[in-house]
């Protein structure tokens, strides 16, 4: 349990070990706790980061909520006995990140650094210079290599051999599936 001296006054953010998965219900519990006390302004933030990830499977894309930092839930709060008495004391919370448990608020560069906001990002089973198969479209059939993907507009190059020419197409991301 950290000391009165421990103390800064102002909100700062920090980072709480939970069990595997129990990420989200900590957050929600918390959450809960913070209501049902009225202790806003206390423990004003509580954050599990998670990102947009794009998947390709059975050649379908999907998108997919994805935890940034499994195990871990950010909470914003004012350190003090009471709050993190109800933080540590929260059912899946394993404890603080910090030595000996002792709760050590990250700094505005590693708060920078984590990438909080949500992002967005396309993992797809091919890459540049990969050899795919069209599947869709008017070049379905044909097999080509990947020069060039654009994941901000989700497609993709390719440079197909047609007639004994080499000709440049451009994809959706969809159409598309890797020859393995």
């Amino acid at each position: 349990m950290p000391g009165l001296s421990d103390f800064s006054g102002t909100a700062q953010w920090y980072v709480v070990h939970t069990y595997s998965g129990y990420e989200n219900k900590v957050a929600s519990n918390l959450q809960l706790v913070v209501e049902n006390r009225k202790l806003q302004d206390m423990i004003q933030e509580i954050r599990v980061p998670t990102e947009t990830v794009t998947e390709m499977k059975d050649d379908k894309m999907r998108e997919v909520e994805r935890k940034i930092f499994p195990g871990y839930v950010l909470v914003k709060m004012i350190l003090t006995n009471d709050t993190w008495y109800i933080v540590r004391n929260t059912r899946g919370c394993t404890g603080f990140v910090g030595p000996e448990s002792k709760p050590v608020p990250l700094t505005e560069a590693e708060i920078a650094s984590l990438g909080i906001d949500k992002g967005s990002t396309v993992e797809l089973p091919y890459s540049v210079g990969d050899t795919v198969k069209i599947v869709d479209g008017p070049l379905e059939g044909f097999v080509g290599t990947i020069n060039e993907i654009d994941e901000e507009n989700k497609m993709v190059r390719v440079t197909v051999s047609m007639f004994g020419r080499e000709t440049p197409a451009e994809l959706a991301l969809g159409q598309v599936v890797s020859i393995s």
